[in-house]
């Protein structure tokens, strides 16, 4: 009998283009000299990590009762490793930026259901989902046409709509994916720049075949964001900015939400500008010559939600405390150590964007307001006299969470009051310092405070949550033994299912039935990202994610392969595991295997 064979994800993507592309396929065939050397990115380690505590014998005995658990499956290999985890008038502007199975064999596990809990599939309606049913509803031409209708109102020749939220997350809430409404482009990376005449969309490398198939092409181009000639979004504006001025003799106005877009871009965005300014003829005299502006438009909507009819609300999903079996370190000791650094630092004020740095400073979680993450949209300041959350008042509702903060001594406050407050701590001294991430921290937190008063460096939680703390370490542990237990139970139902019943699977079923098998371990919750099933081709589509009504939707047999990258989020731990898998004889035959060889030689060289 054939048996399967086991592949890292080190180069799959480039593997499966090249294997298994048609003349009808988008991607083309790459030579096997060009694999050699190509360097394939690995599976990106997650952010941020659930933390555990001790193993209970009441799920997994031992490391050898977890071993006979492998043995007993069908499958032929142990390669079961899984890796990472998982001013103007500022305060009038705040509000107006928050959006105020199995298949017949497996139906033991669960059954179909449209409307069952996401935490059973990512192939369901997600948040992503109902922005792109949205965004078709609306052509590009349409959806342009009235974003210059709003730029001229509002007096800019440009406008930016960045992927991010006012936590500069990488995965948001349905209510902040504008640029994926406006574009149709729904990858985590990439920024869209609405000019008068033109539209463009910049992105990085792991989404040029995403975004080239889901662009208009008659409305926006494509910038490849890192390949020669294509510049730098703060070069594009400058260069843009100098042409404007030249033909006009007036600043090029560029109009940007300074919620959504990092202290450090619109640094960058003005210094290019200033630079830009030295170098026209005339602007010698130390660049006193303005040519361009960030106009902040305060007190307006973001551009973008003036156009989206039924923009989604924000979610104001609960917290719930992380004990402290998993979490190994209490919010009070977690305070205390700060603040030693603020002295150090000379601060009087520490500010908390990122929301995986709130829910670790907190021990606390979330489900449900990002999806797949388990944070909830909250701000923190710590000072030597307070510590501050700043979240809607549902999320502290309960009386578990109400008495864990209170027995911190963590004040709440309303999520809007954030700007206001690092005002009020600035004003009556002079010599106070507030300490700001610029990299980590929207603009318009930062632009609040003077320069002489900014500590702008690496904020004092990111380092601790890097060094882990015995507890967090063994729930990393037990997380990787009980999802390898589930991804042992999956492959045995997989190589069944291929080369006994021999039949084809779908991406969706194998999304599935994978989510299944994780939901029946002790402590899961959701998964950590949406699965990533991708048979042949698709396997080079990054972030692929399977839908029945799909043109992609693939099926699995024994002759293509297939690369799965998928994790879960337990309440001690978090994990993602990608593999390559061929059920074909021989593992694929000859080619493949040398195929695969060389392109993993050009990683590891």
């Amino acid at each position: 009998m054939a048996t399967m064979t086991l592949f890292s994800r080190a180069a799959a993507a480039l593997l499966l283009t090249a294997t298994t592309a048609t003349s009808s396929s988008p991607h083309r065939l790459i030579s096997n000299k060009s694999l050699a050397v190509l360097f394939v990115a690995t599976t990106s380690a997650r952010a941020f990590s659930f933390a555990g505590g001790n193993i209970n014998n009441r799920f997994i005995g031992s490391r050898s009762a977890f071993g006979s658990q492998l043995a007993s499956g069908r499958s032929k290999s142990n390669n079961f490793g899984s890796g990472g985890f998982g001013v103007g008038n500022s305060l009038s502007i705040i509000a107006n930026t928050r959006g105020g199975g199995i298949g017949s064999s497996s139906s033991s596990i669960f059954s179909r259901n449209k409307n069952r809990s996401r935490l059973f599939s990512t192939a369901v309606i997600s948040d992503m989902d109902e922005v792109k049913l949205a965004a078709s509803k609306k052509g590009a031409g349409e959806k342009l046409a009235e974003m210059r209708e709003r730029m001229e109102e509002s007096g800019v020749d440009v406008y930016l709509v960045p992927s991010d939220d006012p936590h500069l997350s990488e995965c948001v809430p349905a209510a902040y994916m504008r640029r994926g409404y406006l574009t149709d482009f729904h990858g985590s990376a990439g920024m869209a720049v609405v000019t008068m005449d033109k539209a463009y969309l910049w992105t990085d490398s792991r989404y040029f075949n995403e975004a080239s198939l889901r662009l208009d092409s008659q409305h926006f181009d494509l910038m490849k964001q890192g390949q020669p000639k294509v510049p730098t979004i703060p070069k594009f504006l400058s260069d843009l900015a100098t042409s404007h001025y030249k033909e006009k003799s007036k600043p090029l106005k560029v109009g940007m939400d300074a919620y959504v877009h990092s202290a450090s871009f619109a640094q960058d965005l003005n210094e290019a500008f200033e630079e830009a300014a030295k170098d026209m003829e005339g602007g010698a005299n130390g660049g006193a010559t303005t040519i361009a502006e960030i106009d902040t438009l305060d007190g307006k909507s973001n551009m973008v939600d003036s156009i989206w009819e039924g923009r989604p609300a924000l979610p104001k999903n609960p917290f719930r405390v992380q004990p402290m079996e998993y979490a190994g370190m209490a919010v009070t000791e977690k305070v205390f150590k700060i603040r030693s650094d603020m002295k150090e630092k000379k601060a009087t004020l520490t500010v908390f964007s990122a929301l995986d740095d709130v829910a670790y400073l907190f021990n606390l979680r979330c489900m449900g307001d990002i999806e797949t993450c388990p944070v909830g949209i909250a701000y923190a300041t710590i000072s030597h006299d307070a510590v501050t959350l700043y979240c809607d008042e549902e999320k502290v509702a309960s009386a578990e969470v109400s008495e864990h903060l209170k027995a911190a001594d963590v004040t709440v406050q309303p999520y809007q009051n954030i700007v206001s407050d690092i005002i009020s701590h600035l004003s009556p001294n002079v010599g106070d310092k507030v300490w700001l991430d610029n990299s980590r921290s929207n603009y318009a937190l930062s632009r609040v405070v003077p320069k002489p008063s900014l500590i702008d460096a690496q904020n004092p939680v990111t380092p601790m949550k890097a060094c882990k703390n015995a507890a967090e370490m063994e729930g990393m542990r037990r997380a990787h033994i009980v999802d390898g237990a589930a991804m042992a139970h999956f492959m045995a139902w997989l190589e069944n299912a291929i080369l006994v019943e021999k039949r084809t699977v779908s991406e969706v079923e194998i999304d599935e039935v994978l989510t299944g098998f994780r939901a029946k371990q002790p402590g899961f919750k959701e998964v950590s990202f949406p699965t990533i099933a991708g048979v042949g081709p698709n396997g080079a589509i990054v972030h692929y994610r399977a839908a029945e009504d799909s043109d992609l939707l693939k099926h699995l047999d024994d002759k293509t392969p297939i690369l799965i990258d998928s994790g879960g989020q337990y309440e001690y731990g978090t994990t993602d595991v990608t593999r390559t898998w061929h059920f074909g004889k021989d593992g694929g035959g000859s080619k493949f295997r040398d195929l695969y060889t060389r392109v993993l030689k050009g990683n590891i060289g």
